[in-house]
């Protein structure tokens, strides 16, 4: 075991080396999949343990985005489709996404939380928790840190268009006068994250490759790294792989 984990760590200080002088990115977007599936296979019979490990990975992910000098990081915690669950599953994973904000928006920490989502959708409480929990950390000048929940990127669309023409209703502006003025820079300026930078990478773990509606709009020319391992056991050594791999290819935005 003593072995393996030097020669992990020198894998590891290699894979950080190979990167310097290489394009990084600004923005990182994750999907967090395989939380229940990593409780599962460690034979716990409460799928919430593998959400709670799954949260306080989060953190870890967050200080090596740090060490890299990432500006954004968007993670998606939770979607609309989520809330389909039953109340048993349901209530558990927001009592544990509102204490992970709590502790992400603690004093000791740098990070600026922002909040995307169709929040309305959520109990008042939680509500509460999560403003609360992003207001706490206004001021702060560190990495900005969007937590997706209750996130859709067909609802973020439908928001975005529907926010557009209400904007443009109060001006008087008549219908046709409304479709006339659409275009995609109305849209992107409605958007949950408006005023930061599309992803240059999303990473999911778990094995599965789709998007499953994370960021549909943003990541029109993002890099996708797919990573097999579960989230709670997302390696910073798969971390560093998913960053150079993104430093190697060749991005042309369709150019």
């Amino acid at each position: 075991m003593a072995i393996s984990n030097l020669l992990y760590r020198i894998y590891e200080r290699r894979l950080a080396r190979e990167l310097t002088g290489q394009p990084l990115p600004r923005h990182i977007g994750v999907m967090v999949d395989g939380n229940r599936r990593w409780a599962r296979d460690m034979g716990l019979t409460d799928p919430n343990d593998g959400h709670r490990a799954g949260a306080k990975h989060i953190e870890r992910f967050l200080g090596w985005c740090d060490e890299l000098g990432v500006e954004h990081v968007t993670i998606w915690l939770l979607s609309t489709e989520n809330l389909s669950r039953p109340k048993e599953q349901l209530d558990p994973l927001l009592d544990i996404i509102d204490e992970l904000a709590g502790e992400l928006a603690d004093d000791d920490q740098p990070w600026q939380l922002r909040m995307v989502g169709a929040l309305d959708l959520l109990p008042e409480a939680h509500q509460t928790a999560l403003k609360s929990a992003q207001q706490r950390t206004a001021d702060k000048r560190g990495m900005q840190v969007n937590l997706a929940v209750c996130y859709g990127g067909q609802r973020e669309i439908a928001d975005a268009v529907r926010s557009f023409i209400l904007e443009q209703a109060a001006t008087g502006a008549s219908l046709e006068e409304v479709a006339e003025s659409l275009d995609a820079d109305s849209i992107a300026r409605h958007l949950y994250m408006t005023g930061q930078p599309d992803p240059d990478l999303v990473i999911r773990t778990s094995g599965e490759q789709r998007i499953s509606g994370f960021l549909l709009w943003q990541s029109a020319y993002s890099e996708f790294y797919f990573c097999d391992s579960n989230w709670p056991d997302f390696r910073r050594v798969d971390f560093l792989r998913a960053v150079r791999s993104f430093a190697i290819r060749d991005r042309r935005y369709g150019k």
